[in-house]
């Protein structure tokens, strides 16, 4: 397959798939951790409504998304891309990292979740996903 292509695919196959485990976790973690009593977490209206009741529990599973989701991604576009691994990783987490900024603008949270979250959950994580995949090579 031409290089240049296949970098493309990668990419692509990157962000795909980061947000298919992303969206997988967010799917299901209202069965592993309820959301509070009263919350309506279905409608984005509803959460900013209900953020006042969520407790620091509520918060695992989001960041756990974000972060197994860029995760996965940035593996992936990694394993996948020609060349420059680390630097296709790094473009999978910068590219979630702009979707969580988006979302901290969408969707207040307190302080210290939105800190933790973009400081902890894009980049550092597309780095140890570049630099297993820069390893295995």
């Amino acid at each position: 397959m031409n290089p240049i292509l296949r970098n493309i695919v990668a990419v692509i196959a990157g962000v795909i798939f980061g947000s298919a485990v992303n969206m997988g976790i967010i799917m299901i973690s209202g069965s592993i951790i309820p959301p509070p009593d009263g919350a309506d977490v279905t409608t984005m209206e509803g959460l900013k409504a209900a953020m006042h009741l969520f407790q620091p529990k509520h918060f695992i599973m989001p960041f756990l998304a974000h972060a197994l989701g860029t995760f996965a991604g940035a593996f992936l576009a990694g394993k996948i891309a020609v060349n420059h691994k680390m630097k296709f990783a790094l473009g999978i987490g910068v590219f979630f990292l702009i979707g969580g900024i988006a979302s901290v603008f969408m969707l207040p949270s307190p302080t210290w979740f939105t800190v933790l979250d973009l400081a902890g959950a894009y980049i550092p994580m597309a780095f140890i996903a570049g630099r297993l995949v820069v390893k295995k090579n």
